[in-house]
């Protein structure tokens, strides 16, 4: 776990309580019985860029270096007691062929293999319709959960026809799993980076470092390697940007909403 996410949430280790119905935000919060939680929300990231994104007031923020195994370690060392919410928040893939790079799909629930985690993010029509703007819409739906990155078009494809989900990411299934474990709110926010019908290219793919950030050193030897790859390693950078842009506007989620404790946080069989 990085340092920042280690120092807030021993800040708040001897906050006792569990909010349910909360507004996030900074500063001290409400929860449905009127009391004051100052305990931060967790935000649950697989790049630095999605985490320096979401680092904020009331926020501890964990990065998983786009590893589920990694982020599943950094899981087990969180307090359940510090927090008061768990959120998904980051990129995603596109499997609804109708959304584009920066639209934001705002999870009813999440999907990996046989279970099933409900999302409790209420939105307002205002907050919506301050968030919708230019190429960018916001909608809600399911993400599916995936343990590898899903590439190729037809890859895509395929997982959208078996659970209709609107995008895929790497992490919002094992955050809902260890909310849903632990007795917490759940919520996800995901922003497509590249759409249903663009394919990651290889050396996009191996180009993450342990620690999440781009290796460009090993981005410019594939080029040099594979000179064809270049152009979808732009188109993939371009729809990477514009989802970082779009993220940063969605960073009003995290202080302007509520996460609504229900039934459907707990796991379930299709």
């Amino acid at each position: 776990m990085g340092t920042g996410a280690v120092s807030e949430l021993a800040e708040h280790q001897q906050q006792g309580g569990r909010g349910r119905d909360v507004t996030l935000g900074t500063g001290d919060y409400i929860t449905a019985g009127n009391a004051i939680d100052p305990r931060p929300i967790l935000i649950v990231t697989g790049l630095v860029q999605e985490a320096r994104i979401a680092a904020g007031p009331g926020m501890a923020v964990i990065c998983s270096s786009s590893s589920p195994t990694q982020l599943r370690a950094l899981l087990t060392v969180v307090d359940p007691q510090t927090i008061r919410g768990v959120i998904s928040f980051g990129v995603a893939g596109g499997l609804d062929p109708s959304l584009r790079s920066g639209d934001v799909v705002v999870a009813t629930e999440v999907l990996s293999g046989d279970a099933r985690w409900g999302a409790g993010l209420s939105l307002s029509d205002d907050l919506i319709d301050k968030l919708t703007s230019g190429r960018r819409r916001v909608v809600r739906g399911s993400l599916a959960g995936a343990e590898e990155v899903v590439t190729g078009s037809s890859c895509k494809a395929a997982l959208h026809s078996e659970t209709g989900a609107f995008a895929v990411d790497m992490e919002s299934h094992i955050a809902a799993a260890y909310a849903a474990e632990v007795g917490l709110p759940f919520a996800a926010v995901r922003v497509i980076s590249d759409p249903a019908h663009r394919a990651l290219p290889a050396i996009a793919r191996a180009a993450i470092k342990p620690n999440g950030q781009i290796d460009l050193a090993a981005v410019l030897r594939g080029i040099v390697r594979n000179p064809a790859t270049l152009h979808a390693l732009v188109s993939t950078g371009i729809d990477f940007n514009r989802a970082l842009r779009s993220l940063r506007g969605c960073r009003d989620f995290l202080i302007g909403t509520e996460l609504v404790d229900s039934e459907a946080l707990v796991a379930e069989t299709i």
